[in-house]
């Protein structure tokens, strides 16, 4: 799994997505390559721009935490077609080059941050986490969608 934390690591997700044109097509599913920069940067966010999405009330917090925190956190690559919350959703076309720029912009602030102030950190939707899960959670779902459009 690669590092986010990483300045190496976070360089060639970065190098990845300047691999990608306006009209780069998906390898399956329904997002355009706008959305789909657009659904990556809703993770990062819940984390800087949490005022943007509403938080989920407690039951939903306790389904989240409960059945869907460790298929997120975990280190195991997600299956084509995945289910996604309805958060993620990106429903019309984005700004092509506004997205790869906010996307781009919130790996590199993660990055800079670091791992330490992750740790611990609190989850908009699964509670306290350590740096590792935080990880494998931004990790996991850029490489499931930069491989989706084939970068």
């Amino acid at each position: 799994m690669e590092n986010v934390f990483d300045a190496k690591d976070a360089q060639n997700y970065i190098n990845r997505i300047n691999n990608l044109i306006e009209d780069t097509h998906g390898l399956w599913g329904r997002m355009t390559v706008d959305q789909m920069l657009a659904h990556c940067c809703v993770s990062y966010e819940m984390i800087y721009e949490p005022e943007k999405h509403k938080k989920p009330g407690t039951v939903a917090k306790f389904i989240l935490k409960t059945f869907v925190k460790s298929k997120v956190v975990s280190e195991k690559s997600y299956t084509k077609d995945s289910p996604t919350a309805p958060q993620f959703i990106i429903k019309e076309r984005k700004n092509f080059d506004d997205e790869k720029k906010r996307l781009i912009g919130y790996i590199q602030k993660t990055q800079q941050l670091g791992a330490t102030a992750f740790e611990d950190k609190e989850s908009f939707s699964f509670g306290r986490l350590s740096s590792k899960e935080w990880n494998n959670m931004l990790a996991k779902h850029l490489n499931h969608h930069l491989s989706q459009f084939g970068v």
